[in-house]
């Protein structure tokens, strides 16, 4: 008896890619910021492009303190819902073709969040990467860093608690 043929890569790729697409869809807020979403193995990277909606300040001109906390806190969310999505995924407990059919995972809950502004956000396009510094079956800690032209000279970065889903 053999075993059966691996899938195609690129198969495995746009299935992980609904799946993700699917997570942030089910955030409407994400849509409304413009916030995309770019996807490399298990990491991400979100990237809020430039707006003029989202200039706080047009006398410097400088990007608003809510939309990049926003920004920051969507980072942190969907890279931790991510996270929890990947690994059901990887251990095939989850079908991500159930996934792009509707069934969105609920996400996990902010508990509090705390941003630190580093340095005036300048009128560009940002990106943002979080990193889950603890994920438990109740409880994680998600640290994120924004940055704009530089990733080692962030404009901002928060850290996060938050309260995860109920195992579905």
């Amino acid at each position: 008896m053999s075993k059966p043929r691996p899938e195609p890569v690129q198969v495995i790729k746009e299935r992980r890619d609904r799946a993700l697409d699917a997570l942030v869809r089910g955030v409407p807020y994400i849509a409304f910021l413009g916030i995309a979403f770019d996807r490399r193995g298990d990491e991400l990277t979100a990237i809020l492009p430039y707006r003029e909606t989202h200039i706080g300040n047009p006398t410097l001109p400088a990007l608003h303190g809510g939309a990049t906390a926003s920004f920051l806190e969507v980072t942190a969310i969907i890279g931790l819902g991510w996270s929890i999505l990947w690994e059901r995924i990887e251990s095939g407990a989850v079908d991500p073709a159930a996934i792009g059919a509707g069934r969105i995972p609920a996400l996990p809950k902010t508990i509090d969040f705390t941003t630190d502004f580093l340095r005036t956000g300048l009128p560009r396009d940002a990106y943002a990467r979080a990193l889950v510094n603890r994920s438990g079956r109740r409880y994680a800690s998600v640290h994120v860093e924004a940055w704009q032209d530089n990733r080692a000279r962030p404009f901002a970065q928060a850290t996060g608690h938050f309260l995860m889903p109920a195992d579905d």
